[in-house]
């Protein structure tokens, strides 16, 4: 008789055959499920559909609607995407594939051995795609030496990703395959191709788009909307990447080990204070003096904001900041979010007519009383702080709303300056495998709120969702209306960080709900050569996150 095991699912126990896998199982509940399941966590963690049942545990369904289901829908139709090209174009332009980086709701891709990728091309690469799905073509897990992975890439040119699997220190290594054609994304699949029925191909500057679905709309197709700013600075930060021969984690990997780290180091601040001395020049020539600063967490704003007020200084500019905290409505005025509790992310949260009033008043010359706010109590206090600024003094707002022109809805457009900031991670793991802006800023999240807020990895984890949910909504819908963009990502800051991530990342003990999202990342970090800082500038945004900065960034 065959040994059963018991799972608990939903809060109710079942039994099952043991060896069953979890696709199987999947079935018996996916039409209770709204959305695809496509992945399982397993005691919380998480495991792919086609492994096996061996055990008693917990069962949590993952579909395409969570964050993490929803990267491996992503994965895996980047992978198939892959498998097309090599079934549709020549070896030459297949083996050129590099998917770049994030933009819009798809990733951005060139094909290296061609200056432009026709839409009638990616029409066919598309139509081949829909043949593997309907097929149901299964995606086929390996697990070999490291030595016998590395020679598969090789054999299949895939040079960047046999190089990134050099620096692994693990014996084995795990790849995939669809029929022949092998390769990994770093990170699991689903089973089959089945699984991707949604996704676009569009020509767009000198490559082209695979637009996927969201995680809140999984059954959706996004509209193709790109951020062109964005896509701009992208762009440049990308070619001169290329310039400095450092474009995926293996080129990272070497400079470190061959002692070249410091140059491409002090090479790359130095292009970062050029960039913010620039937008300072730009903002002298505009004339404007309401400065406007918004990005999402962890990009290095506050950091930023002291380097470009050192640059306004040398160009004759005293820059004065007005904190939009003070601003906040009493709590009995306070919004309130669908459980109830008050909701200080919406721009409502805030008293906008007395901020215009504020600003307009400063603007022509007149003394004005910022408010002063009392957290403790909910409410402003009774007197404020009076303040009347000079004809060579401007006005600088950083915030989440900052961006969005409902916040300074009486001052004209042209009197505004608008600064998008973030962490536009260009880097990639390989050329088919680019590193999520988001993670970027999540590990340099880690790092700060452990050093200066007391904050365990499981909390800073427990909260990103909501955090990253709150800039959909209030930050990324504004981001291309700026006047510039600053880049704040380091090509080296990973290297650097790991050393402070990964006894913060190991703390998470099994039994916690974010005990899988610690694993993958400390999966992430053990790609990197640790590099370890000791001569990054005091004035670096780097030291935001990790300390010795010489500004009060805490």
């Amino acid at each position: 008789m065959a040994e059963e095991i018991r799972l608990k699912i939903d809060g109710s126990e079942y039994t099952y055959e043991k060896g069953t896998t979890y696709q199987k199982i999947s079935r018996d509940f996916q039409k209770e499920c709204r959305w695809m399941i496509i992945a399982v966590k397993v005691d919380h963690k998480l495991k792919e559909l086609d492994e096996k049942a061996d055990r008693d545990a917990q069962v949590e369904f993952v579909t395409v609607h969570d964050p993490v289901g929803n990267m491996i829908y992503r994965r895996t139709a980047v992978f198939i995407m892959y498998k097309a090209l090599c079934d549709v174009l020549p070896e030459e332009d297949a083996r050129s594939l590099v998917v770049q980086y994030s933009l819009d709701e798809g990733y951005y891709c060139e094909l290296k051995s061609r200056k432009e990728v026709p839409q009638a091309l990616l029409d066919k690469v598309s139509a081949r795609m829909h043949e593997i799905v309907d097929a149901k073509t299964d995606i086929v897990k390996h697990n070999a030496e490291k030595r016998d992975a590395i020679r598969v890439f090789e054999e299949n040119g895939l040079h960047e990703k046999a190089r990134t699997m050099y620096y692994r220190i693990d014996s084995r290594i795990n790849y995939y395959t669809i029929e022949d054609t092998p390769d990994y994304l770093y990170g699991f699949m689903a089973p089959d191709a089945s699984y991707i029925q949604k996704f676009e191909l569009i020509s767009y500057d000198e490559g082209f788009v695979i637009q996927l679905p969201l995680a809140q709309e999984p059954d959706q197709m996004p509209t193709f909307d790109p951020p062109h700013k964005m896509f701009g600075s992208l762009k440049s930060a990308t070619r001169w990447s290329e310039k400095r021969g450092v474009m995926t984690v293996a080129d990272l990997n070497k400079a470190i080990a061959d002692g070249d780290i410091l140059d491409l180091m002090l090479v790359q601040e130095a292009m970062q204070e050029k960039n913010i001395a620039e937008i300072a020049g730009d903002i002298v020539k505009s004339g404007k003096r309401v400065i406007l600063i918004a990005g999402p967490s962890s990009s290095g704003k506050t950091t930023f904001s002291h380097r470009l007020s050192i640059q306004l200084q040398v160009l004759g500019l005293r820059p004065h900041p007005i904190p939009l905290d003070s601003y906040y409505l009493d709590h009995s005025q306070t919004p309130r979010d669908e459980n109830g509790n008050y909701d200080f992310e919406t721009i409502r949260a805030l008293d906008i007519g007395k901020l215009n009033e504020d600003l307009q008043g400063l603007i022509a010359g007149r003394e004005v009383e910022i408010p002063v706010y009392d957290f403790t109590s909910g409410k402003r206090k009774e007197n404020g702080i009076p303040l009347k600024i000079d004809p060579d003094e401007v006005l600088v707002l950083e915030g989440i709303h900052a961006l969005n022109d409902e916040l300074t809805n009486t001052l004209p457009r042209d009197r505004k300056y608008k600064i998008y900031i973030s962490a536009l991670t260009w880097l990639n793991l390989d050329h088919h495998s680019r590193i999520s802006t988001s993670d970027g800023r999540l590990i340099r999240r880690l790092c700060r709120d452990a050093r200066t807020r007391g904050a365990s990895a499981e909390e800073t984890l427990s909260m990103w969702q909501s955090v990253r949910h709150g800039e959909d909504q209030n930050i990324f819908p504004f981001q291309d209306q700026c006047d510039a963009i600053f880049n704040s990502a380091l090509i080296y800051e990973i290297s650097v960080l790991k050393q402070y991530a990964e006894p913060l990342l190991f703390s998470v003990t099994p039994d916690k709900p974010e005990y899988g999202e610690a694993m993958r990342l400390l999966k992430f970090l053990n790609y990197f050569l640790t590099y370890s800082g000791d001569d990054v500038p005091k004035n670096s945004i780097l030291r935001e996150f990790i300390g010795g900065s010489c500004f009060d960034v805490v």
